[in-house]
């Protein structure tokens, strides 16, 4: 696992996790796909690494989001 600590893409992993839990790994998908596309025409390459870690920390935030609501859904229900 240390290529997750090469370069910056701990930044891609962190930054991924709350887009996610506000949007979806859809939109998390997106944006990683739109940033190795700025590098690459700006000059850089494309890295399935930075793309990879971003959509892990998708994954992790929609995770957190699918929780945040059954717990939510949950607590509603033992009130009513």
């Amino acid at each position: 696992m240390s290529w997750i600590t090469e370069s910056n893409r701990l930044k891609h992993f962190f930054y991924a996790i709350p887009c996610a839990m506000l949007l979806t790994i859809l939109f998390v998908g997106g944006l990683a796909a739109g940033m190795e596309f700025k590098d690459r025409a700006y000059g850089g390459k494309w890295d399935w690494l930075d793309l990879l870690a971003t959509i892990l920390g998708g994954i992790v935030g929609q995770m957190l989001q699918v929780l945040i609501f059954y717990a939510l859904k949950c607590v509603h229900q033992t009130h009513f």
